[in-house]
């Protein structure tokens, strides 16, 4: 009896086990997609009989989208957009509504100094001489017929101490020019990086026994990028979209409790409607650079309120809660955006922006008969900045300037689209 107990438990066990491992198979995915096709059958990286050429179709190892340099993970999703401040300037051009936004990568700071001289000793190298000249920062704009910021002019762009500072004077036009460059160069050196990578057994410029040549690494576009289907290239570097800079900015995850609630609006990318830190070590101590007042961008001597009075370290003061510096303060940011004051109700709300003037068209405006200063050469900048009062430094706060201008107080960050999971791969 105990016998045929044991061999009933036993068949039992073995029988929850098989069904376990069956539910439990793997289905494939884009990290894993597995030895064949699930439609056809047919086995991917399939070789000849000989092993020389390659008849399946060729499914590289993929281990997600790297980050690029520079750049934090913000995962996407709903939030309120618009601004929660009184509209002191009666716009009306930002009112609150719902939106989604998918998930992207961001600058986890301004472009510095540092990088725009890297840009400018690539393209001095690469390009015309012409070409150089449209890409050099407008120094001019810290001039002041009634204020003594000559030196500025000298010294902030190339000055090293000034490396980590945000780089200014960059138009519209020229930061999009250096997302460009920027997508070309970090795909050129992935190109090289792993373009050339070998394997340990009939890897990339290795050899067979016999001598005949092993399979060759994906070959390299135009400009040095890898094929796509190798999975080591990067979507292109762009400036944000106005929702997007928001949503990151804003950084709604720190106020969320459970099931999808979030316990507070933010005025502000951190919790409270101070400008001051209201707890921990540096309780009180300013969250932003700004100008406090009329004729006050720092506080007094062994005091200072937000430690300079122009722009400062990209990195001086807290991240907020998606790990982004600067998000308020510091230097305004251009965004994608092409201004239109009605853009809240006309763009969809999924991954919204205005990239033209789609059913806003530029002649309602009338620039050319001076009923208007909206054309299609207006972009949004948001962000607030060293040089701007607190109303400024709310995200949902929105102000424009002609792409081919350019002041002291406007700087940018880049951004990527994220694609597919979320690797875990650093560059």
């Amino acid at each position: 009896m105990k016998k045929l107990l044991f061999s009933s438990t036993a068949v039992a066990l073995a029988f929850m086990l098989i069904l376990s491992g069956c539910s439990s198979k793997k289905k494939p995915s884009s990290l894993n997609p597995g030895r064949k096709s699930t439609a056809t059958g047919i086995g991917y990286n399939k070789k000849t009989e000989k092993g020389k050429e390659a008849t399946g179709l060729q499914v590289k190892d993929f281990k997600g989208q790297p980050a690029g340099p520079n750049l934090v993970f913000i995962e996407g999703g709903r939030f309120t957009m618009g601004t929660v401040e009184e509209d002191m300037t009666f716009s009306r051009d930002n009112l609150e509504r719902t939106v989604t936004v998918s998930s992207f990568y961001m600058d986890e700071s301004e472009i510095t100094n540092l990088n725009w001289l890297e840009y400018l000793h690539a393209v001095q190298k690469d390009s015309t001489q012409e070409f150089y000249d449209t890409a050099l920062p407008d120094t001019t704009v810290w001039l002041n017929k009634l204020s003594f910021n000559d030196t500025f002019t000298d010294q902030y762009l190339r000055y090293p101490g000034f490396r980590m500072y945000p780089v200014v004077g960059v138009s519209w036009v020229q930061a999009s020019d250096y997302c460009k460059w920027r997508s070309r160069a970090v795909n050129g050196e992935m190109a090289v990086r792993f373009g050339d990578k070998t394997k340990s057994k009939g890897g990339f410029g290795k050899r067979s026994s016999k001598g005949a040549s092993a399979p060759e690494a994906p070959t390299a576009k135009t400009g040095g990028r890898l094929a796509i289907e190798s999975g080591n290239v990067l979507p292109d570097y762009r400036l944000p979209t106005e929702a997007e800079w928001e949503y990151a900015a804003k950084s709604m995850i720190g106020t969320q409790y459970m099931d999808e609630n979030q316990s507070n609006q933010r005025i502000y990318p951190w919790d409270g409607s101070s400008m001051r830190k209201n707890k921990g070590k540096t309780k009180g101590t300013m969250l932003a650079n700004f100008k406090r007042g009329r004729g006050d961008y720092a506080g007094i001597a062994g005091h200072l309120n937000d430690k300079g009075t122009i722009t400062v370290d990209v990195y001086e003061f807290p991240a907020n809660d998606f790990g982004l510096y600067n998000m308020a303060g510091n230097v305004n940011e251009w965004v994608m955006d092409l201004y239109r004051p009605n853009s809240y109700q006309d763009v969809n709300d999924l991954n919204p922006v205005r990239r033209n003037d789609f059913m806003d068209e530029d002649k309602l405006y009338d620039k050319k008969g001076y009923n208007s200063l909206i054309d299609n050469n207006l972009r949004v900048y948001k962000g607030g900045s060293w040089n701007d009062v607190a109303y400024w430094l709310s995200p949902g706060t929105r102000r424009a300037l002609d792409q081919d201008s350019s002041t002291s107080t406007i700087g940018f960050r880049c951004a990527m689209i994220a694609i597919g999971p979320k690797g875990k791969r650093k560059l």
